[in-house]
């Protein structure tokens, strides 16, 4: 397959010895292509250069243009993403990460990227790296990262490799996070075959950042000296960039240098003297050195101001001796930035960094050319055109061919009437709460220390966001990352804005106002028109959601080639186009928790509910039905709940908060009532198939209590509002109670819920 690359440069020593002494002898087109680059990219590199060009140089550019760095399939599609917005200070593409205002001369920096082809070689480092490389994007910009967040994706858990993946990744994030001092303050787990070869892996940071002070990633000024700062570079992530850019195969696991080795000690060191750099005035522009290491910093920071470089690749500091130019370029050895400095001011940038006991090597200077050329011991072995590399500028844009798949007319013929009603919704609801999708993630969270610093305020009162302090203000920042991809496969366009929607809904429950979204968009192979389609469908399903909730995309990445062998079939995995949101919480002392107060208040749904159980947890797991459509939803009802809970929570007219999602109603109220040992007695609509009713997934559903002394003023409200409302019930002392049946105690439920993860990873 041609978009599985091998890049034998870096694996084959045969060929790094030939290198040695061949750098720059022309490249052949054999060995652009082994580099990743198709035959029509390395004649337009010709055509740019106006000769060919050697081997350094083509390697440079099949970084540069790997998908992975110049997102050349998908460019086009991200462009029509709305990026304006009421809080907008920097938009996507514009910087490192995406800022937003949060008020009080503060702003939030914040953004979410994958490490989906690493994790899946090494999950371990493969993780770790990735919560690595997402907080550098945060502290580079100046701001100090306060909160991180995940979203994981595996195969079947039952599976040997599964676990496995599940065990190194979860302590990779662990290790990593906790070590480096940032507490985890939410995230998902989800299980689906579909992942079994290359599970997803999404980091999602966030920093606050005084707006006065942001540090932008452009280089100025020629005659500015140019540094490298924080760790050696060394062999491990070579040309990682073009490894993310293609198919995990069978081959894969030759690839192993591809995978960076990450040191949070090391990283905590940089984010410190970082943040008393920042104090100074000594820096132009600053930039992490993630995808494409030198090579990467080196062209876009000089792209973005307009200059160009000079760069000498023998004063970078390496961990192995006799390194090539082209691993010195292509290195993507963590917890290290690069740094343009005022002219003059070297010594602060050094003093601050020996302090640190870090590195901080002047590699350069910035030029008025345009162009980056590359030095070794006095040898030119790279001169290119900055711009021609770059996103947005002379990297490729192609368009490419999309169709719509069978199975998306065929999921739309599923009918609830297939489906017969089990006889007993005790039994059904028990096993529910055991499914590795809806039972408790504790055995994940645990290992991650959620606690570290004094600004996680849903530590011991849980909310459907993380929530955190912003301190010296009355504001909370809340903050959540959600997709369904059962939905999105059934459904792109409706999945997608569900995500979307979600995402506000949590921001809502927990009492917050939707600011800004940054984005992971994990999909197939570009090439295949079914994938691509996929795509597409997302794109214009976010557009839309996005812009009703006035939630702009301030960023993030795109993964493709995320692809799993299946009875001998490579396919893609279930998109997922996950969604990071933050919104604002005006008053800390309203943020609102999910957990039941006290027995006898009034339970009550708001929103619609329809006889739907397509998508959900229950008909594709329990009943083992995967051929349905996205479950209900409407994008209007969904906005104009939320307004009405928002009002709710301003006005105090409620003690808990709770939406409706994976699991169904009956999942939403035990989640509720464990917190405190409570319970519930409902009763369901009659008109409804009680399976339905339960564990139906229709969207823009929300569960709240009222106490007595709320419910005149609660009913007069949401009776203003017109939308919906249902009395379900009223909390209870600890039994659960379904139309006078008798669903046991929250005891057993919490128990069940608990432990089944765990059961099923430690078997």
């Amino acid at each position: 397959m041609k978009d599985a690359i091998r890049l034998i440069v870096t694996f084959v020593p045969e060929f790094s010895n030939y290198m040695e002494t061949n750098h720059q002898k022309e490249a052949t087109l054999e060995q652009a292509i082994d580099l990743g680059l198709r035959a029509d990219e390395f004649e337009h590199v010709k055509q740019i250069l106006g000769r060919t060009p050697n081997f350094t140089e083509t390697a440079v550019y099949s970084v540069m243009w790997s998908e992975h760095c110049s997102y050349k399939n998908s460019i086009l599609w991200l462009k029509t993403l709305p990026k304006d917005g009421p809080h907008m200070l920097v938009k996507a593409g514009e910087e490192n990460a995406g800022l937003v205002d949060i008020g009080d001369g503060l702003g939030c920096v914040f953004k979410i990227e994958s490490h989906n082809h690493p994790s899946a070689l090494e999950p371990y480092q493969g993780a770790a790296t990735g919560v690595g490389g997402i907080n550098r994007d945060i502290f580079t910009m100046g701001a100090r990262p306060i909160a991180q967040l995940n979203s994981l994706r595996f195969g079947n858990i039952e599976e040997a490799r599964t676990k496995w993946l599940v065990k190194g990744v979860t302590k990779g994030i662990g290790d990593y996070g906790n070590a480096f001092g940032i507490p985890i303050v939410g995230g998902e787990v989800f299980f689906d075959e579909s992942y079994n070869t290359n599970p997803l892996v999404n980091a999602f940071s966030a920093g606050i950042i005084d707006t006065k002070k942001i540090i932008s990633a452009t280089a100025k000024g020629p005659g500015n000296p140019v540094f490298i700062v924080g760790s050696a570079t060394g062999k491990d992530g070579i040309a990682g960039a073009a490894f993310a850019s293609k198919d995990i195969t069978e081959e894969s696991a030759n690839d192993l240098p591809s995978v960076q080795v990450g040191d949070p000690f090391m990283e905590k060191l940089l984010l410190e003297a970082t943040m008393e750099l920042a104090q100074t005035d000594a820096i132009v522009g600053m930039q992490d050195m993630g995808a494409a290491g030198i090579t990467c910093s080196t062209c876009e920071m000089s792209a973005a101001g307009n200059v160009g470089m000079e760069i000498y690749l023998d004063r970078v500091p390496t961990r192995q001796e006799n390194m090539l130019p082209y691993e010195i370029l292509l290195s993507e050895s963590q917890e290290r930035m690069l740094v343009v400095v005022q002219k003059g001011k070297e010594q602060i940038v050094k003093d601050i960094f020996d302090k640190w006991d870090l590195h901080a090597e002047e590699i350069g200077h910035v030029t008025d050319t345009g162009r980056i050329r590359y030095y070794m011991s006095g040898e030119l072995v790279g001169d290119v055109p900055a711009e021609s590399l770059v996103l947005g500028g002379g990297a490729p844009q192609y368009k490419r061919e999309f169709t719509e798949p069978a199975y998306y007319q065929e999921f739309k013929k599923f009918d609830i009437a297939q489906v017969a009603e089990p006889q007993d919704l005790k039994a059904v609801a028990d096993a529910m709460l055991a499914l590795p999708n809806i039972a408790s993630k504790r055995w994940v969270y645990e290992q991650y220390d959620s606690m570290v610093g004094t600004r996680n305020m849903t530590t011991n009162r849980p909310s459907d966001s993380g929530v955190v302090h912003i301190k010296g203000t009355n504001k909370a920042l809340a903050m959540t990352v959600d997709c369904n991809s059962r939905y999105v496969n059934a459904d792109p366009e409706v999945g997608t804005m569900i995500a979307v929607s979600e995402a506000a809904r949590n921001i809502t429950c927990a009492g917050g106002n939707p600011s800004a979204i940054t984005n992971c968009l994990n999909f197939g192979n570009p090439y295949n028109p079914e994938s691509y389609w996929q795509f597409v469908g997302a794109i214009k399903g976010m557009s839309a959601a996005c812009l009703k909730f006035e939630t702009p995309v301030t960023g993030g990445n795109v993964s493709f080639y995320n692809q799993t062998v299946m009875n001998g079939k490579e396919v893609p995995v279930f998109p997922t186009p996950t969604i990071g949101m933050i919104g604002i919480v005006p008053d800390k002392e309203k943020v609102m928790t999910l957990d039941f107060k006290q027995k006898g208040d009034l339970i009550f749904l708001i929103g619609d509910y329809t006889e739907d159980i397509a998508s959900s947890e229950y008909l594709a797991t329990y009943h083992g039905i995967k051929a349905s459509p996205a479950p209900y939803f409407d994008l209007e009802k969904e906005f104009q709940m939320q307004q009405a809970v928002k009002g709710l929570i301003s006005e105090d007219l409620v003690n808990a908060v709770h939406d409706v999602s994976d699991g169904g109603l009956y999942v939403s109220l035990v989640e509720m009532s464990m917190p405190r040992g409570l319970g519930f007695d409902i009763v369901s609509d009659a008109d409804i198939r009680l399976d339905a009713f339960l564990f139906g997934e229709g969207q823009g559903r929300v569960v709240v209590s009222v106490t007595e002394e709320q419910e005149e003023a609660f009913v007069e409200y949401m009776v203003a509002t017109g939308v919906n409302m249902t009395l379900l019930g009223h909390v209870t002392k600890g039994k659960l109670q379904i139309d006078e049946q008798h669903f046991g105690f929250i005891s057993d439920a919490k128990t069940i819920y608990d432990n089944a993860l765990g059961a099923h990873l430690e078997k």
